[in-house]
């Protein structure tokens, strides 16, 4: 159905101020509104409203992901920004945290100031 060719993405937080730096500032998506019931930003050509809430259960696995070009350089500048990325028991991740795929692509974790687990991949 062409007419469902456009998500809108969404997440929740209990603290709009901290996801908003979060997201603005370290992950650097373009910040649209903050209207009563979230905060939106635009993420290529679909919208990320963050609920919200006053307490988040964030799911284990990933809430949300970008494709990225370079996955090192992303890793080093998200770093830079104090982000933290994750370890999985029983993953042969490499020093930056990033695992290798079956398919060839290249996959980190991070968690945002919820605890969504959000992920960057580099396709092969």
């Amino acid at each position: 159905m062409r007419h469902l060719d456009k998500p809108i993405l969404f997440l929740a937080t209990a603290n709009a101020e901290r996801a908003r730096d979060f997201y603005q500032r370290v992950l650097g998506l373009d910040f649209v509104a903050d209207e009563p019931p979230a905060l939106v930003f635009q993420v290529g050509h679909s919208m990320l409203r963050i609920q919200k809430v006053e307490r988040v259960q964030a799911a284990s696995y990933t809430a949300l992901g970008w494709a990225v070009l370079d996955i090192r350089q992303t890793v080093q500048h998200l770093r830079a920004a104090g982000v933290s990325f994750q370890r999985y028991d029983g993953m042969n991740q490499d020093a930056d945290g990033i695992w290798y795929a079956p398919s060839g692509a290249m996959i980190v974790w991070f968690r945002d100031p919820d605890g969504h687990v959000l992920s960057l991949t580099q396709f092969k």
